[in-house]
Order: C-alpha cells, then sequence, then structure tokens
C-alpha cells in the first residue's frame, strides 16, 4: 500500500500547497498559458550541519501525492469561499474550480533514488510538464524532501559517530507533532538507524520498535531493586535497566542483582541504560562493576541529549557504551531546522523550443542553473570522485572529455574523461504522464541504498569539522551559457542560444 494512504487513508492531501501556488495558476488559466510547457528542478544551495554531502529521502511521498491527486468537493468549496481584501470572492471564475475538479497530473518526473548521496546545486527532482503541473508541486516536493532529506542525513551522521553501535531513535515525545515523529522517523531509519520508540512508526513502517523502561515505573515501587524485580518477571525477555532514577552507581548494583536473578532463571539480561551524569566516567564504572560480577554480555547503553559531537567525544574518550538512544536532537535536527532546498523554473517551451529561464539574485549562490538539468556522477575505484551538473540542451553526448567548473568559483575546474571513468546520470525516471514508472522499494532496501553511497564517499567528504569539499561543478558549456545570460542586456535568452548555435 502506498505511504501516503497507509497514513492518511483517503482523507484529500490536495491542498498541500502555498496558496500563491493557485493564486499564480488562476492567474494562468486566465490568460490561457497553463498547459504551457515548463521545466523545473529541485535542489539544495549548501550541504546540512556544516557538512559535506545531504541524503535525499522522501520521494515516495512525492509519487504517492502526484498519482493519486484529485481535489475533492470540500478542497473546491474551499477555495471558492477566499475572499479578496473587497469581500468578493478572489476566484470568481467557476470554470477554474471546474478544471481543477478534473485536474490530474500528466508531468515526467525524474528523480534521484532515495537514499542518494547528493550536492548542493544538482537537481534532487526534476519536472517536466505543464505550467500547472509544476506550480502544484512545489510546496509538496519541497515540504516532504526537505524534511526527510535533513533528518536521513542527521542520522547518519549519529552513526558514523557510534562507529558501528547501534543509534535507536527515542525521540517521539520531543518530535514536531505526529507527522514529524513519523515522517522525521522513516528518514533516520534511511540514514542508517536500528530501531524506535516510536511504537506507530513500527506499526506504519515496518522499523522495529522497542524501548526500556521509564523512571516512573521505578519510582511507583517502594525500592529501585523491587521495580528492577518486577520488570524481570513481566519481560524476562526485555530486561534493560534505567539506572540513574535515584543514583547511577547504586542502580548499577540493583540491576545487577536484578541480572544475576535472571540468569538463575535461565534469561539473558540485555543491558542497563544510563540517562545522565557523566557518560564516560559512569560507562567505565558500570562496565567494571558488570565485569566483575560476570556480567560480560550484558551491555551498556547510554541516552541524556546525545548527538554526533557528544557520541564523537564520549567514543574518543574511551566510553564503554555499546548503544546510543538518541531523542530531540535527532527527531527535531536540533543543530538545524531545515535544508533549505528550493524549487526553482529551469526553462518553459515556445512554439516547439526550449527557452532556457534563469534567476539572478545579487546573492551569486541564489542564481540559478537554466535549462533542462541533469548530472553526471563519475565513480573510480568503487569511490564517487564528482559530479557534473549539465543542460539536456547543451551537453554533446559524444564528448571524449568534459569539464567541470565550480559552482561559485571559476577558476576551479576538474576534466573527466567519459570513456575512462564509470559514469552515470544521478536522475532516473520517475512518473510518466503522471504515472509511476518504477517499482517503489522498501524501506529496507532504501537504507541498504544509502548504506552502499555512503560507502563510496570519501572519509574526508563525511568528516563533521572542515569536511573536504567534494567536486561537485556544472559542465563549462553550461557555464559559459549561464553567464551569456547574466550579462545579457536582453535578459539572457538570446545569449543562451547563441550558445547552444556553436
Amino acid at each position: 500500500m502506498a505511504i501516503l494512504k497507509k497514513i492518511y487513508g483517503n482523507q484529500s492531501l490536495a491542498l498541500v500547497a502555498d496558496f500563491y501556488q493557485f493564486t499564480a495558476l488562476y492567474a494562468f488559466w486566465k490568460a490561457n498559458l497553463h498547459e504551457t510547457k515548463s521545466c523545473f528542478h529541485m535542489f539544495h544551495r549548501s550541504s546540512p550541519f556544516n557538512g559535506g554531502y545531504a541524503i535525499c529521502a522522501g520521494k515516495e511521498y512525492l509519487e504517492d501525492w502526484i498519482t493519486d491527486f484529485k481535489m475533492d468537493s470540500t478542497d473546491i468549496d474551499y477555495l471558492a469561499s477566499i475572499e479578496g481584501n473587497d469581500g468578493k470572492r478572489i476566484f470568481q471564475d467557476d470554470g477554474f474550480f471546474r478544471y481543477l475538479s478534473d485536474f490530474r497530473f500528466t508531468c515526467d518526473v525524474d528523480a534521484v533514488p532515495e537514499g542518494t548521496v547528493v550536492f548542493p546545486h544538482e537537481p534532487m527532482i526534476r519536472t517536466i510538464g505543464t505550467v500547472a503541473d509544476a506550480l502544484l508541486i512545489e510546496s509538496f516536493a519541497l515540504c516532504t524532501l526537505n524534511s526527510q532529506t535533513l533528518f536521513a542525513t542527521l542520522a547518519s551522521r549519529m552513526v558514523r559517530a557510534a562507529g558501528g553501535n547501534p543509534v535507536l531513535d527515542g525521540g517521539l515525545r520531543r518530535a514536531q507533532g505526529l507527522d514529524g515523529a513519523l515522517s522525521a522517523t522513516r528518514a533516520c531509519y534511511i540514514g542508517g538507524i536500528k530501531g524506535t520508540s516510536n511504537t506507530w512508526a513500527g506499526k506504519t513502517l515496518g522499523i522495529k520498535a522497542g524501548g526500556t523502561m521509564q523512571h516512573a515505573f521505578v519510582m511507583f515501587f517502594d525500592s529501585e531493586l523491587e521495580a528492577f524485580e518486577t520488570y524481570a518477571k513481566a519481560l524476562p525477555n526485555n530486561c534493560v535497566f534505567l539506572v540513574d532514577t535515584y543514583g547511577t552507581i547504586s542502580g548499577i548494583k540493583n540491576a545487577i542483582t536484578a541480572c544475576a536473578k535472571l540468569k538463575n532463571n535461565g534469561y539473558k539480561p540485555i543491558g542497563i541504560r544510563l540517562d545522565s551524569g557523566d557518560l564516560n566516567f559512569l560507562s567505565k564504572r558500570g562496565r567494571q562493576m558488570l565485569d566483575d560480577a560476570g556480567l560480560h554480555d550484558v551491555i551498556i547503553g547510554g541516552s541524556n541529549d546525545l548527538d554526533e559531537m557528544l557520541i564523537s567525544s564520549l567514543k574518543l574518550q574511551g566510553a564503554t557504551i555499546a548503544s546510543w538512544i538518541v531523542g530531540t536532537k535527532m527527531i527535531t535536527s536540533n543543530s538545524q531546522p531545515a535544508l533549505g532546498g528550493v524549487y526553482k523554473m529551469g526553462a518553459i517551451q515556445k512554439n516547439g523550443v526550449w527557452i532556457p529561464k534563469i534567476k539572478l539574485s545579487d546573492q551569486t549562490i541564489k542564481t540559478s542553473n537554466p535549462g533542462i538539468l541533469n548530472a553526471v556522477r563519475f565513480e573510480k575505484d568503487g569511490k564517487f570522485c564528482g559530479d557534473m551538473i549539465y543542460d539536456e540542451l547543451l551537453l554533446d553526448s559524444n564528448k571524449e572529455e568534459v569539464t567541470a567548473v565550480q559552482h561559485n568559483d571559476a577558476t576551479r575546474q576538474q576534466k573527466y574523461n567519459m570513456k575512462k571513468i564509470n559514469n552515470y546520470k544521478i536522475l532516473e525516471p520517475s512518473i510518466r504522464n503522471g504515472k509511476l514508472v518504477r517499482m517503489q522499494p522498501s524501506l529496507n532496501e532504501i537504507r541498504d541504498y544509502a548504506q552502499t553511497q555512503l560507502s563510496k564517499l570519501s572519509e574526508d567528504v563525511k568528516q563533521f569539522n572542515n569536511p573536504q569539499e567534494y567536486h561537485c561543478g556544472i559542465d563549462i558549456d553550461l557555464h559559459h551559457a549561464k553567464t551569456n545570460m547574466i550579462i545579457s542586456t536582453s535578459g539572457g535568452t538570446d545569449a543562451y542560444h547563441s550558445t547552444l548555435s556553436k
């Protein structure tokens, strides 16, 4: 079953859009321009968390939304009820509502597979279809992919910091609402976490749900030991004891007593959990106490406002924590609240001819790349060695050698031999004429793919502090065409076409 239907049933999601998408569409419709063919791209301008990469996630949501799109009568009634400043309806032509009632997407969408490592300015999503198609897709695509890409990337950093130890999501109670809890957990799973405390996510997404105990359970009983023994008697195969309710060292002693009873009864105790204090010191002390009691297989889990930097620090200090429960700082993306991905027009078609479009800005980073964009990824000896963004209207497919110009520094260039270095386009067909044309992989398959992608990325690019910049440039022909558009007093179109004719 499609993911959106599993979560929302048959509830209409057609109005998950910013209002200006409908006002612009109305203006295009009134001018009979809404069927104009266009090309739009979604991309991000900088890697999150001051890192060197991002992991694309959320595409399955977008595919489901596009292929199931239909406005119901309540959607139409709501739009018809909205008034302008004069107290009259904003959309005054009822023909517009008949058009919306019958609207279905007819666009083509190409996208990177979920779990793909992506870099600034290269397209994650490319939409080619009518202006109406492109306008209505914008906010849903940005809302979904911006958030899930952010969480998948952050989770991958947590997993990297843990160095092979399992990382678990324990952030449901701190999540940004119900959908934030579910979609963020999904994305974090793609990023590499092993399980979640969110039982709803476990049921809906098939992620392993699990947990330990809460302080309230311990506080209910007259003694901590009584609480541990009561829990162990009820759940002998799920015993991870929370040891810091009253005092961590005394809690570990009580956990050892409870673990010994479990072993005597033929059960295997799992571990203890540290949730406060000096996790480095307490984990080392706890490990020694457990080992002295012969409980070498009992692991130590750590929680308490963890992030990738703290996990890395604890690992460097030699903390004996073997499992990490990460809550607030992962599920809320505490260190960066948004990815900042954007959705920009690259070209429109007039009289069968594609006309490139560019968004200019006083900030170089905000000047968009014109054309019908894709990116080619180069791979050597099992490792990614560079990406090149190009315009499909410009790139000569027979060219043996290409030159990629660094996006914001034309003096930095990288040459690639297309015949000698393994390369492939990162965008793949997703939707054709509004219909899904691929098999959607399982969540586990997406997660495995993301791990494979990360394994092909240089360790220097993945490091947390001052990561090496991955070379993701633009094709030199696109660079020249873009430059001509920027300096052209006519807005750039003639200058771009002069490049096309060369």
